[in-house]
């Protein structure tokens, strides 16, 4: 009896998951898009979340010019989705809406070179790539083990150490950006215009201004208070309010 109610809550849960997507759908065809936003975050209320559902609320409040929850949204698709060049296009035209301009510090020499080769991909999709160079030195091995020939067994041999290293690679490729992932704590501006304070205090001086919009990364959380920093070094603290964190 149990898993049968279990099982008839889960398909009215499923039911009314897609009844909403597809209604919010509709309604963005349409130009309803307040409209659009409420049933697609019905869907959220269920529990059900997917990197299309939130690039389509994403889209409704860019259609609204709101620039902080169109941030926000496509950069919770990117979560689930990050190799996604349509979320990725459409997050470049949200961020120009935004009224701080903040640059971002480059990273030179060996350490630039190893943050573009992990950066390439998604550290789950280096865990694939790992997984197949791990298959092609299995099939290597298998090759140098049952070869007869002493030519075949140099190049199944060669092969293999060649396929080792570029598993080595990947796994410490994935490992790094997996590392990354975990650490960084971004979160979206969605006060209209907020102060950006020296100390987690509102009579300490003010160093910067930020406005509706801007990324910035957590880096120590106090009360309610946040420690920030922009991608150009820039440090302050801020109210927690302020902010909504990305992955939360």
């Amino acid at each position: 009896m149990k898993n049968s109610i279990y099982l008839f809550l889960l398909i009215t849960q499923v039911f009314f998951a897609q009844t909403g997507f597809e209604t919010g759908n509709s309604l963005y065809q349409k130009g309803q898009y307040e409209k659009a936003i409420t049933a697609y975050e019905s869907v959220l209320a269920s529990n059900k979340q997917s990197a299309e559902l939130y690039f389509n609320i994403g889209n409704c409040y860019y259609k609204l010019k709101k620039v902080a929850p169109s941030i926000y949204n496509y950069e919770k698709a990117l979560l689930l989705s990050p190799d996604d060049n349509d979320i990725k296009n459409n997050l470049k035209f949200a961020q120009k809406l935004t009224i701080d301009e903040v640059k971002e510090i480059p990273t030179v020499g060996f350490s630039k070179m190893v943050q573009d080769l992990t950066s390439t991909f998604h550290y789950n999709t280096w865990a694939w790539i790992s997984i197949g160079f791990s298959t092609l030195f299995l099939l290597f091995f298998i090759g140098y083990y049952f070869s007869q020939m002493s030519l075949s067994k140099r190049i199944f041999f060669f092969g293999m150490f060649v396929l080792l290293f570029l598993l080595l690679l990947s796994v410490s490729a994935a490992i790094s950006e997996k590392s990354n992932w975990e650490n960084q704590k971004p979160a979206i501006v969605f006060a209209e215009m907020v102060l950006v304070k020296s100390e987690p205090q509102n009579g300490s001086n003010t160093v910067f201004t930020l406005h509706e919009g801007t990324k910035v990364y957590i880096l120590e959380s106090m009360e309610i208070w946040r420690k920030i920093e922009l991608t150009d070094g820039t440090t302050g603290w801020i109210g927690k309010n302020a902010i909504k964190e990305v992955k939360d």
